[in-house]
């Protein structure tokens, strides 16, 4: 079984090409929802991140997405400690689910940051699912019904495309022209091959 991760910068569709796999029968992980649940159940998260970011980091509903994700995108030195707190949760998550696929050819990660956390070197491959600027502008633009202005914080955030293309020779360009469908066949098919 070869595990592979799926990464893209916000906006990319990296999502989208998920569900893709899905349909074709492959299992996929995705870390961002897994992260979201364990940061509503995990006690230990649940104190550090009030620690962190203050009572208001939860509210009677659960996280506070909202205000972490704010304080995320404008505070580089918390995000990397809430990363530090999320990330090995997560990871250890990812493993206890991948103990169910034993007999599969693939399954897939999905993670947005595999790259920046130098977590890329856990996987056998990792594809990149990369847009143009305005096509994740525009996407995530409708998507949250935020600003430009915030959108661009949140990419500037990021490492750009062309960083995480140095890091792996597996690309899907996302535009809506190019059929992602084929492309993936394509990268499955390189990546049957031993490595």
């Amino acid at each position: 079984m070869k595990v592979i991760g799926i990464t893209g910068g916000i906006g990319s569709g990296k999502t989208f090409v998920c569900k893709i796999l899905e349909k074709m029968g492959y299992s996929v992980y995705y870390s961002d929802d897994r992260a979201r649940l364990l940061m509503n159940s995990d006690f230990r998260i649940q104190k550090e991140l009030k620690r962190l970011i203050g009572a208001d980091a939860y509210t009677t509903q659960g996280l506070n997405r909202e205000l972490v994700s704010s304080k995320l995108f404008s505070d580089p030195k918390l995000r990397q400690k809430i990363n530090q707190l999320i990330h090995p949760v997560v990871r250890k998550d990812f493993k206890d689910w991948q103990k169910s696929f034993k007999d599969e050819k693939f399954i897939f990660n999905e993670a947005a940051i595999l790259f920046e956390t130098g977590t890329h070197i856990n996987y056998d491959a990792v594809i990149l699912v990369y847009a143009p600027l305005e096509i994740k502008l525009d996407r995530i633009k409708k998507r949250d019904g935020v600003s430009e202005e915030e959108v661009l914080k949140k990419i500037k955030s990021q490492w750009t495309d062309e960083e995480k293309m140095k890091h792996t020779p597996y690309h899907i360009l996302n535009d809506g022209k190019h059929p992602i469908e084929d492309r993936i066949s394509v990268l499955l098919k390189q990546l049957s091959i031993p490595f």
